[in-house]
């Protein structure tokens, strides 16, 4: 299996995808161990800063030594020279705020998963002419389902996966599911970096809650 398809397998499977940005090394590493103790298996952390690349390495590190069924990608990836780093540091997938194509190109070149970020028909028409497999739609609080079950039938076999402003709530994720997404992001509504108390009871109600939000979609 290539490694595009175990990761897009591994979306598809966990139904959401956390991601989160932080500073500090040992905290980050701390915070991806719970998540993977809790039952997480695909992570993005996000590029948001100038200590992305050192922490990214890190998480590599430990992601090697000690969670080895862990899928770990980057995000708020804008060029090919971010990609290019990020993609000698061992990122499993790339996710991307905009659509640019040579991003794309670079990506699948090295046969992993690029999954670009679209607000508009447009958008998703040209990441859909540059083979994203996965498309996040963004901001999902400015959006909203009623965009996906608008636009769905436009796009018929696309995944979307919604980030931004998803709730940990059954009738917020029955809502997306029932529009017609795959997956959806949790970032801050799961992740707060400066306050880890419960993340682990948080991250195995979110799982819970968006696999039940699967099921209640399909009935």
């Amino acid at each position: 299996m290539s490694k595009k398809k175990e990761v897009l397998d591994a979306i598809l499977k966990q139904g959401m995808l956390p991601l989160f940005f932080h500073t500090d090394v040992q905290e980050s590493i701390a915070i991806v161990k719970t998540l993977y103790a809790s039952g997480i298996r695909v992570f993005e952390f996000t590029n948001r800063g100038d200590e992305a690349k050192k922490v990214f390495k890190a998480l590599i590190n430990a992601r090697n030594e000690e969670m080895p069924e862990l899928q770990l990608g980057i995000g708020t990836i804008k060029t090919n020279t971010e990609a290019e780093k990020f993609i000698s540091l061992g990122a499993d997938f790339i996710v991307s705020p905009i659509v640019t194509p040579s991003v794309g190109d670079l990506v699948h070149s090295h046969d992993l998963l690029w999954i670009p970020g679209c607000m508009t028909p447009t958008e998703i028409a040209l990441a859909q002419q540059n083979k994203a497999s996965l498309i996040k739609l963004f901001p999902a609080n400015v959006l909203g389902p009623g965009f996906v079950s608008a636009i769905k039938d436009l796009f018929k076999g696309q995944l979307f996966v919604p980030t931004g402003g998803v709730d940990i709530e059954i009738e917020n994720l029955k809502s997306w599911f029932k529009a017609g997404v795959c997956a959806v992001g949790m970032g801050s509504k799961l992740i707060n970096p400066k306050d880890v108390d419960g993340l682990a009871e948080k991250t195995q109600q979110a799982l819970q809650l968006v696999a039940q939000a699967k099921a209640e979609s399909e009935l």
